[in-house]
């Protein structure tokens, strides 16, 4: 079977965030982190028969939407879970707060690395706790955690680790040796480990596995609270559709408790959207990925050749993000710059970068859209 990834339906004039942030301008949007690709055929075809029944009413997953889950966690990582350890969320940063409200009290900290995925910052300031976070370094050409560092950031109330694996913004697959060292870290200062894996079926390069990080040894599975969802990967994002993955009793229980009254149930559309994309739609992924690889390859050589002073930093080892070092451009608002010449990008200052120095890029869009958007971002140096 093959999959169209070049004509995508309009979006202009839709309920798009995306595409609404620039009603009326023309402006290329590559901000937000979803896909101008339409969802597999057999997610599209799941909904259609599930709204011809005709009934919308409060939904529970049923047992073969939750058998998916597991036979798919299993087949493609080796995590052999129990099906009791999931929650159902409408969302994953909703996983985040709750995660920050269940584990630690109004003022403890919430440990993370920067630059990441704003909700991570965010999350903890939400309900009074605090949000410490620790600059990445590069070293070598990949980006890496400064391990003196983290251990400097841990105090008496620190209580929680938030991690993104693989990682956004900065497109990095964790090696097997890299969450071992985390792992021993939560241990040793006795946090609860929140792995973010909503990205973990975008790896783009073949010979990185994604390595749940709850799965490094039964020590760490008892402290790790793993979040996970088929928004990104299937772009479903707006069905609302998430889940913890959470094995021991006590803190499912903590985590379960910290939800009541304040999260909302996952919607029926979503446990229908949910199943068919993990057990129907790998060959829709499988294409996916490959016309990423294409666009990834197409932005690194355009960014080197026709770019100057813009720089990819680090190999772009996973999702369909990218993160562009603008610095020696010496601009004070190179969001609002780009967007004069039609490329709508997100700020780096929002993942916690030096203001001015990085934005972040969205190539899960059509090749034509891609390389559109570089031309214009190159009429936009050229104007320099």
């Amino acid at each position: 079977m093959t999959f169209d990834f070049d004509q995508p339906p309009e979006r202009r004039g839709t309920d798009s965030q995306k595409w609404q942030k620039y009603a009326g301008r023309d402006v290329l949007p590559l901000w937000v982190a979803d896909m101008d690709f339409k969802s597999p055929p057999a997610i599209i075809e799941a909904l259609q028969t599930r709204v011809a029944h005709g009934i919308y009413g409060y939904a529970r997953p049923i047992q073969s939407t939750t058998d998916t889950i597991v036979a798919a966690l299993a087949s493609r990582y080796g995590w052999k879970i129990d099906p009791a350890w999931i929650v159902w969320l409408p969302g994953l940063v909703v996983g985040l707060n709750v995660t920050a409200q269940a584990f630690a009290e109004p003022g403890d900290e919430v440990l993370t690395l920067a630059p990441v995925y704003p909700p991570f910052m965010s999350a903890p300031k939400n309900s009074a706790r605090i949000s410490t976070t620790v600059p990445f370094e590069l070293q070598n050409g990949a980006w890496a955690i400064n391990w003196e560092a983290l251990e400097r950031a841990v105090t008496p109330r620190t209580r929680l680790f938030y991690l993104c694996n693989p990682h956004n913004p900065l497109a990095r697959v964790w090696r097997r040796e890299e969450l071992a060292q985390l792992a021993e870290f939560c241990l040793r200062h006795k946090l609860v480990l929140c792995s973010d894996e909503i990205h973990c079926d975008l790896i783009l390069d073949p010979a990185l596995p994604h390595i749940p990080t709850a799965l490094l040894s039964p020590e760490i599975a008892t402290r790790t609270v793993t979040l996970m969802a088929p928004s990104k990967t299937y772009n479903i994002p707006g069905l609302g559709t998430s889940f913890a993955i959470i094995p021991d009793a006590m803190r499912r229980t903590r985590f379960i408790r910290a939800t009541a009254g304040i999260v909302a149930e996952v919607n029926t559309l979503g446990f229908t959207a949910c199943e068919a994309a993990y057990r129907d739609s790998e060959p829709w992924r499988q294409a996916l990925l490959a016309y990423l690889r294409g666009n990834r390859d197409y932005l690194l050589d355009f960014v080197a050749r026709e770019l100057p002073g813009i720089k990819i930093e680090a190999p772009i080892e996973a999702t369909y993000l990218a993160w562009l070092n603008v610095a020696t451009l010496g601009l004070s608002d190179p969001i609002g710059h780009f967007e004069k010449y039609g490329v709508g990008l997100s700020d780096g200052a929002f993942f916690g970068a030096p203001k001015g120095r990085y934005v972040r890029i969205n190539f899960g869009c059509t090749r034509a859209t891609l390389v559109e958007a570089l031309r214009r971002m190159k009429s936009a140096l050229i104007a320099l």
